[in-house]
C-alpha cells in the first residue's frame, strides 16, 4: 500500500431498481423506497474507490465499521450518488466521511472503516475456517 493521501475522494452511481427497495430486505409492508442496505453499499464502494489508486496489486481493503443516518427516502428511478473522502489513515486501517444523495436531496451521512488487507492472506484465512456443523468433527 502507497500512502494514501488525507482528502482523497471517491464516488458510486446507481439508479434505484426494484431489487434496491427496502420491501425487498425487511417487512413487505414497508414502502417501496431505496434500503438503507443499499445505502451502505453504495457508501462503501465510494470509499474503496477514493482509495483504489493507492492499492498495491494483491491488495484490498474490506469495510470494519459504519456509522451513517438515513435522512430521507428515495422511490425507485432515481439516481443515487455517494461521496466518500478520506478523513484518517491509521496504519493499515482507513476512516472515510460519506455522503449520498438522490437527485432531490442528501439522503444519507456518516462515517466509514475500512481496513486494507493482503488478498492471499485473507484466502488463505478463509479456506482454513471451518463451518460450525464441522467444529469438533475428525
Amino acid at each position: 500500500m502507497r500512502d494514501i493521501s488525507l482528502g482523497a475522494k471517491g464516488s458510486f452511481t446507481l439508479l434505484v431498481g426494484p431489487q434496491h427497495l427496502a420491501n425487498q430486505f425487511k417487512d413487505s409492508t414497508l414502502p417501496p423506497v431505496f434500503a438503507t442496505p443499499m445505502m451502505v453499499l453504495a457508501m462503501e464502494n465510494a470509499a474503496l474507490n477514493a482509495i483504489r489508486e493507492f492499492l498495491d496489486p494483491g491488495e484490498s481493503a474490506v469495510g470494519t465499521k459504519v456509522e451513517i443516518s438515513h435522512l430521507a427516502a428515495t422511490p425507485v428511478g432515481h439516481r443515487v450518488r455517494a461521496e466518500a473522502e478520506v478523513v484518517g489513515v491509521d496504519g493499515r486501517c482507513i476512516k472515510f466521511r460519506v455522503v449520498a444523495w438522490d437527485e432531490a436531496e442528501k439522503i444519507g451521512e456518516g462515517t466509514h472503516e475500512r481496513m486494507v488487507v493482503d488478498l492471499e492472506r485473507i484466502g488463505k484465512r478463509l479456506r482454513n475456517k471451518r463451518p460450525v456443523s464441522q467444529v469438533g468433527r475428525s
